[in-house]
């Protein structure tokens, strides 16, 4: 009989994993051995941080992403297949959200092997849950494009298809917040409702929704905090 691959949450920062994580996931979490991650050296800190009697040099990592080895995920599948279980892990939040984790699911459905979600915190969906728009009807865009200009584009493309009442949800990368606030307060109309959500399930964890026009004369100051972007405009 097989093993099963585990996406498994971890906290969205420095918080104590009991006030977002259920036991029973951090108890599954801890019976693993074999890991594939984002990052190794942040998954060995946090399985070491759960518990300090965790044995990490007797755990198995690969990374997943652009740095991954199709040796070791092969080698993953082989234990799997075998009967022993593995972990998919993000750096912060769920698997498989604005990370590679889904390339370790798609491939075990491929496999016919079962892919067990645990719950726990996600920024994307806690964000759009506190926000007031649109939970019926809403997409995650992940990053957006680098660069000034192909962001505007985004922005605006996004905002666009917000106005037939779909929540638009996007993030980016902590240090480029300040420019993506910016961008968005630039471009989008002044009756468009954006919701900004920094530092979730942290104790500094601000979010709020307001009109453009009122985010424009009160600018946070974003800079190195993880946060989740929505917008939603007004139906025209």
């Amino acid at each position: 009989m097989s093993g099963t691959v585990y996406m498994i949450p971890v906290t969205l920062g420095d918080s104590v994993p009991d006030l977002s994580i259920p036991g029973r996931t951090l108890e599954i979490t801890l019976s693993i051995r074999f890991f594939a991650v984002e990052d190794i050296r942040t998954a060995r800190r946090w399985l070491r941080g759960l518990d300090r009697s965790f044995p990490v040099d007797e755990t198995h990592f690969i990374p997943v992403g652009k740095h991954s080895d199709p040796a070791e995920l092969a080698d993953l599948f082989i234990r799997v297949t075998a009967g022993e279980d593995a972990g998919v892990m993000s750096e912060a939040g769920m698997p498989g959200l604005a990370d590679p984790g889904n390339i370790v699911a798609a491939e075990a459905h491929r496999r016919g092997i079962k892919v067990v979600p645990l719950p726990g915190p996600s920024s994307v969906m806690l964000a759009l849950v506190a926000s007031g728009l649109n939970g019926q009807s809403f997409a995650f865009n992940g990053y957006l494009p680098v660069d000034s200009q192909g962001r505007r584009k985004a922005i605006r493309d996004l905002e666009k298809l917000s106005a037939g009442g779909q929540t638009q949800i996007f993030m980016e990368t902590p240090y480029r917040n300040p420019k993506m606030i910016e961008d968005i307060l630039s471009v989008c109309q002044p009756s468009t409702r954006l919701c900004i959500a920094a530092n979730i399930t942290l104790a500094s964890e601000e979010i709020r929704t307001m009109a453009v026009s009122d985010w424009r004369s009160q600018v946070p100051d974003l800079d190195k905090r993880p946060a989740v972007f929505l917008i939603q405009a007004a139906k025209q």
